[in-house]
């Protein structure tokens, strides 16, 4: 059989057995040609009509039946991600890298800026993703990618050294802003948990292969973006931004702080300086006292 013989096949078989995808591709041709192609050893533009061994026709259909038998995303299988142009390893102790943040690091970001960052944090850094995009972006920066999982940081750190930015992105596990006391930042930027629990309980297989802890944000989807809120003033330069990522929340977020001017380079990522932070900081400081005093009264 040829590669493209093998993209047809498992492209008809992921339509039969209604896979659920997101995890780097959209529809069953795209991900049939991930699989086939890089399963192969191929680049994407590799040409599709020459013969392909036994042997490795064995390996690709063993990757095309733990896709469809075990809900597998294809880049757990295969190891490797891709964000704008760049691959990155990735394995189950990390969310599969597909963050808005990362359109707007390759040039978009910078007109909403107040000047080039010297200084970045990547909090909830999973894979080191955005902290890799975020230290080629701007090669000038010191770059600080933090996470409070140890297995994703392993895998941040592979991922540094495949890149060879060791000497311009520091790791450190934290949780959220704990272990970074006194560290300011021209630029934070953030994909922090962010699925409201509703949401969490219906996620297809493929999403619940991941870790739930890298996705599992409260309620209302906001529980961990609004400790982010309440504390990235004190860890932001006076001209400092920050750029969080909140997926389909945006209503929640402006119901949940109505007098608060976010910018919104698009609707699944916000923008706030240190201005709007300090108004973001009473604002949860009053939700908690409120709260409090409900359940007090029952």
């Amino acid at each position: 059989m040829t590669p493209a013989a093998l993209i047809r096949d498992a492209e008809r078989r992921f339509h039969a057995a209604r896979l659920s995808y997101g995890h780097g591709t959209d529809n069953a041709h795209d991900e049939a040609a991930f699989i086939v192609l890089r399963g192969l050893g191929l680049e994407f533009d590799a040409a599709v009509d020459g013969d392909v061994s036994v042997r490795r026709q064995k390996r690709v259909e063993s990757l095309i039946r733990r896709r469809i038998g075990n809900r597998i995303p294809a880049a757990y299988l295969l190891n490797e991600a891709w964000l704008e142009g760049r691959s990155f390893y990735v394995d189950r102790r990390v969310i599969v890298p597909r963050s808005h943040i990362a359109h707007l690091l390759h040039g978009k970001l910078r007109p909403w800026l107040a000047r080039p960052p010297r200084r970045i944090l990547d909090l909830c850094t999973g894979s080191g993703c955005l902290a890799i995009l975020a230290a080629l972006a701007f090669p000038r920066a010191a770059v600080v990618a933090s996470d409070v999982s140890p297995g994703a940081l392993a895998v941040a750190a592979r991922n540094v050294q495949r890149y060879r930015l060791r000497k311009h992105i520091r790791l450190v596990r934290s949780d959220l802003f704990a272990s970074l006391a006194g560290e300011r930042f021209d630029l934070i930027v953030s994909n922090p948990p962010y699925v409201p629990a509703r949401e969490m309980r219906a996620l297809p297989a493929e999403y619940r292969r991941e870790p739930a802890m890298a996705l599992a944000g409260g309620p209302d989807g906001l529980s961990l973006v609004a400790k982010i809120l309440a504390q990235a003033k004190g860890h932001l330069s006076p001209e400092g931004s920050l750029a969080c990522e909140i997926g389909v929340n945006r209503r929640a977020l402006e119901r949940a702080y109505p007098a608060l001017a976010f910018l919104w380079p698009q609707d699944e990522v916000f923008i706030a300086g240190r201005g709007l932070l300090s108004s973001a900081a009473r604002t949860a400081a009053a939700r908690r006292t409120n709260s409090t005093r409900a359940r007090a009264s029952r």
